[in-house]
């Protein structure tokens, strides 16, 4: 594993060109949101979805036989598969700017999404729309990326605790930079069983912040009663984790399913169980173009950060994550105070 910098930000805003923008819903007993990730014109895309109870749209675009090979936007969303509607705002906006896949008489934007099940952690009739999509897409911006309870993440709970978004990047030696979104929203633990910290903290850069050392017992035995409780009252598809990972290399399609691939491996760094029956984990992989073509040894190091990338992009959404929602945060069920 490489020893990398993080970019200025940290965040997939390190790579040139790419804006995030969130909308969170907590009015009316609203409790999830829209995340979008917007990347330069003709960014490059991929996906892998590994999940066994996904909730996706576009996806079979993206595959390496098929025609359209670029994308105007990524969508992460919440509201189960109710929130794939979100797409039908930002697409709508992105019309009206003009971008998309020309076709005789316009254009048709092309903006592949995810959703995560945080139905009923809320209002369960509040849930994402095209006008929330077009409001994520409104706040896009190239500034560091708000994390935690916000956007797609505002009602994620990860193996009984609250999720939300993360992200991270890497500057690789070649001056090349790579970086992961994230919506966690795991079945399984990010915590290790053993210690209760972080997955993912051996990974973690000293810009991620995330803490370290052992927690107490008591504390301890009360997370492990959590997940006992919480495998016992899992449902089919009422999980998952999904995003982004995004480079400034040119990547063939292929390349970029194969980024997207390499991320999952990210996700099992940092979630245990990962992948099951009740989640539906999908990453998009995306290449911007703007330093060329990697070399193979070039291509080995850039697959190696992202996975890092992705690891690092949970542990840091589990530690953003606000107290007062639908699960405990890290902080509070974990970490003794005066820990940091």
């Amino acid at each position: 594993m490489l020893d990398l910098v993080p970019g200025a930000h940290n965040d997939v805003t390190d790579v040139e060109g790419v804006c995030v923008g969130h909308h969170t819903m907590t009015a009316d007993g609203a409790l999830t949101g829209v995340t979008v990730v917007v990347p330069p014109p003709g960014t490059c895309a991929g996906v892998d979805v590994r999940g066994a109870a996904p909730g996706t749209r576009e996806t079979d675009l993206l595959d390496p036989r098929n025609a359209v090979g670029t994308v105007d936007a990524v969508v992460l969303t919440g509201g189960s598969a109710y929130g794939l509607r979100a797409a039908g705002g930002v697409m709508d906006t992105l019309e009206q700017e003009g971008r998309g896949w020309p076709v005789p008489g316009g254009v048709v934007p092309i903006v592949p999404a995810a959703v995560i099940f945080d139905l009923g952690r809320g209002d369960f009739s509040q849930r994402p729309g095209p006008q929330d999509g077009s409001l994520a897409y409104a706040a896009r911006s190239t500034d560091p990326v708000p994390l935690g309870s916000v956007g797609a993440g505002t009602g994620a709970v990860a193996g009984g605790l609250r999720g939300g978004v993360g992200s991270a990047s890497a500057v690789l030696p070649s001056g090349a930079t790579v970086a992961a979104l994230v919506v966690v929203n795991s079945a399984g633990s990010v915590v290790d069983l053993r210690s209760g910290e972080l997955l993912a903290a051996g990974l973690a850069d000293t810009a991620d912040a995330l803490p370290r050392g052992a927690v107490g017992r008591e504390r301890l035995d009360a997370y492990l009663e959590l997940q006992r409780e919480r495998r016992a009252a899992l449902e089919l598809g009422t999980a998952t984790t999904i995003g982004v990972v995004v480079t400034d290399y040119a990547l063939s399609k292929a390349l970029c399913g194969r980024l997207a691939a390499i991320g999952h491996d990210g996700l099992a760094r940092a979630i245990d169980p990962v992948h099951t029956m009740f989640d539906g984990d999908t990453l998009f992989g995306l290449a911007t173009g703007a330093k060329g073509e990697p070399t193979p040894a070039q291509s080995f190091d850039l697959f190696d950060a992202a996975a890092s990338c992705v690891a690092r992009a949970v542990a840091r959404a589990i530690t953003a994550a606000a107290p007062g929602g639908p699960a405990p945060t890290y902080t509070e069920m974990l970490l003794r105070p005066g820990t940091s």
